[in-house]
């Protein structure tokens, strides 16, 4: 029996500590309130949702911890992920201000995300069979045994596209949709994947089957040749994070296509 047979569907007392946190950002961004709290714009946040962000990341990699939250640094993972949620209620709270027409609360924001899930997993939550016979995204993701209606990652990629093209029909071309603010290596881990999904790119993409030992001292080379090749560039005053982003951007402009 797996964790997730004997994990409560929806913990005790998450409605209440939830509506608490609620009332608190809500006495905080109040006249009376935190003159900080209260000063605060959706943009004047971003720099603070980027770094939580990060130290999300850095709980998550450090010591004594593989993706789950072990002893070793439970309180810190939960802190750093309470910071992040704090992030979405201040949001939110800010957006209760809009003007008529533009202003939305927490609920506006758990309905979007519940009815995205709930739309992007048919076979889970209803009970029309997938389109165009490309199995639904769960069913490999969820760690099913195998099985005939177990999808490759091509289907998986395939289905997952379509999904989202019924969502974003302004989405016309490969490379729409990436968050320019990324981070050069990740703006290009995102590029490169696109362009995979897409057709653009020839080169394989990772499979399901790779050895976790053999994976992870390929990753630590070549984590050690990227820094190699960092250090070269630092020694001649070049700047490696400029330079990515510009190659990602050239990649871009030149393999852009419609889909």
């Amino acid at each position: 029996m797996s964790s997730r047979d004997v994990t409560p569907a929806v913990p005790e007392g998450t409605g209440e500590r939830f509506e608490e946190l609620v009332r608190v950002m809500n006495r905080l961004r109040s006249p009376g309130g935190c003159e900080w709290d209260g000063a605060q714009t959706h943009a004047s946040l971003l720099r603070y949702l980027v770094e939580e962000a990060y130290e999300v990341v850095e709980a998550v990699e450090s010591p004594n911890n593989t993706g789950d939250a072990r002893a070793g640094n439970r309180s810190e993972l939960v802190e750093e992920l309470g910071d992040i949620l704090l992030q979405v209620v201040f949001h939110a709270r800010i957006g209760q201000e809009h003007a008529a027409g533009d202003a939305f609360d927490i609920t506006d924001i758990m309905a979007a995300v519940t009815e995205k899930l709930v739309r992007r997993h048919p076979l889970v939550f209803g009970d029309q069979p997938a389109q165009d016979g490309v199995p639904d995204v769960d069913t490999t993701l969820a760690g099913d045994p195998p099985g005939p209606a177990r999808a490759t990652q091509e289907e998986l990629s395939a289905r997952w596209d379509a999904v989202k093209r019924s969502e974003k029909p302004h989405r016309t071309n490969v490379f729409d949709g990436m968050p320019p603010a990324l981070p050069a290596l990740a703006l290009a881990e995102k590029a490169l994947s696109k362009a995979r999904r897409h057709g653009v790119e020839n080169t394989p993409g990772p499979t399901g089957t790779q050895d976790t030992a053999a994976l992870e001292r390929a990753e630590a080379e070549f984590g050690d040749r990227l820094l190699e090749q960092v250090r070269a560039a630092s020694a001649v005053g070049l700047d490696s994070e400029r330079a990515l982003r510009g190659a990602v951007r050239r990649y871009i402009a030149m393999n852009n296509r419609p889909i």
